[in-house]
C-alpha cells in the first residue's frame, strides 16, 4: 500500500472542519500518511520568551482559520456516509519544543478554578531519548505523546469549530489515544475528510489548568481502513483498553453519554443483553474525565482488554 507524506504548508494547513475544504491528498483504503504538524496556537518555531505571543507563526485568515491548526483534509476513496473510518495511529514523534499555559481559555473554566488575573506560561524543551520535558523553571514530567485533534467533518454542510468534541471526534484530548490505538469514526461525508493536530506531549485526565504541553510533530503516521458497517458512535481500540466518549454541557451528561456507549458497546461485543453489561460495566469499566477545559465537557469510559472472559462453549 501507499504512504503518502504532508507537510504544513499552506494546502495542507487550516483551522476549521469543513465540507467546503479541498483535500490536501486522496488515498485508498489501507494508504497510509505521514504528517507533520505546527502546534495548536500556528507556531512554527519555539516560543522565545515565557508567553503566549512568542515565537514565529504561521500567516493565516483568523476568519477562516480561527481554530487550531489542523493538516489535511485527507479524502479516503469509497468512503460514504453510513460507512466507519479505521484510523490506526501507527507512529507518534513530536518535535523537540513545547509549551503550556494557565490564565487563556474558556471563561468559565478559568472562573472555576480561580484563575482570571494573567496567564503562567512555561516553555518546555522535549527531550525523546530519555522520555523527559523540562520547563524554563526547572520542572520535569514524561513524555507521553499524544494527538489531541483527530477528527472527520461532522454532519452538516457548515464550517465547524476545532475546539469542541462530538461524534465526528475534534477536541478530544484523550491521552489514551497514543501510537497503537486505532479510532473508529462514523463518516458523515463522501472521503470522510479526515484532519488531525493538537500535538501534546504531556496531559493528566482533564487537562485541567488550561493546555497540555503543547508541540509540533516531526512526524504523525496514520494509516486508513475503510469499514463497510455503520458505526453507531465514536470508540478506540486503545494500549489502555476499549474506549467510549461521552461530551455535554456538564460532566453528568458526559459520563453517561461515555457509559451508555460503552453499554452498547458490551452488547455487540460480547453478545451482553443491557443489564447484563451494566453489571459488568460497573465491575471492570472505568470512567475517567478527559478534559474540563473546551467549553464541552469530555468524559471516556475505559474497559481493559482482557477483562471479560467468553463464556465457554457449552
Amino acid at each position: 500500500m501507499a504512504v503518502f507524506r504532508l507537510k504544513p504548508t499552506r494546502e495542507a494547513l487550516h483551522g476549521a472542519l469543513s465540507p467546503e475544504l479541498p483535500a490536501a491528498v486522496t488515498i485508498d483504503s489501507g494508504d497510509s500518511v505521514e504528517f507533520e504538524t505546527l502546534e495548536a496556537d500556528w507556531r512554527t518555531e519555539k516560543c522565545m520568551e515565557p508567553r503566549s505571543g512568542s515565537g514565529m507563526f504561521f500567516p493565516r485568515s483568523r476568519e477562516t482559520d480561527c481554530g487550531q491548526a489542523l493538516m489535511g483534509p485527507v479524502y479516503v476513496r469509497g468512503a460514504e456516509p453510513g460507512m466507519t473510518l479505521a484510523v490506526h495511529v501507527d507512529e507518534l514523534v513530536p518535535g523537540n519544543w513545547g509549551w503550556s499555559r494557565v490564565g487563556m481559555g474558556d471563561p468559565d473554566h478559568l472562573r472555576r478554578i480561580g484563575c482570571g488575573e494573567g496567564e503562567y506560561f512555561l516553555t518546555w524543551d522535549i527531550d525523546r531519548e530519555n522520555k523527559t520535558c523540562m520547563s524554563n523553571e526547572g520542572h520535569r514530567v514524561a513524555l507521553r505523546p499524544f494527538m489531541g485533534i483527530y477528527a472527520v467533518v461532522p454532519a452538516g454542510e457548515e464550517a465547524f469549530t476545532t475546539y469542541v468534541p462530538g461524534a465526528h471526534g475534534g477536541n478530544l484530548d484523550c491521552k489514551e489515544l497514543a501510537a497503537g490505538s486505532t479510532i473508529y469514526f462514523p463518516a458523515f461525508h463522501e472521503g470522510a475528510l479526515f484532519s488531525l493536530g493538537d500535538g501534546h506531549a504531556a496531559q493528566g485526565n482533564g487537562e485541567s489548568g488550561c493546555t497540555a504541553i503543547e508541540c509540533p510533530y516531526e512526524k504523525v503516521k496514520i494509516t486508513f481502513e475503510l469499514v463497510h458497517e455503520e458505526a453507531e458512535f465514536l470508540a478506540a481500540d486503545t494500549p489502555a483498553g476499549w474506549i467510549t466518549f461521552g461530551y455535554g454541557g456538564d460532566l453528568t451528561d458526559a459520563a453517561y453519554m461515555a457509559l451508555g456507549h460503552m453499554v452498547r458497546f458490551m452488547e455487540k461485543k460480547y453478545g451482553f443483553h443491557k443489564r447484563e453489561a451494566l453489571a459488568m460495566a460497573s465491575l471492570l469499566v472505568d470512567l475517567n474525565v478527559t478534559q474540563v477545559v473546551n467549553g464541552v465537557r469530555g468524559v471516556h469510559a475505559v474497559l481493559p482488554h482482557e477483562s471479560i472472559k467468553k463464556r465457554p462453549e457449552e
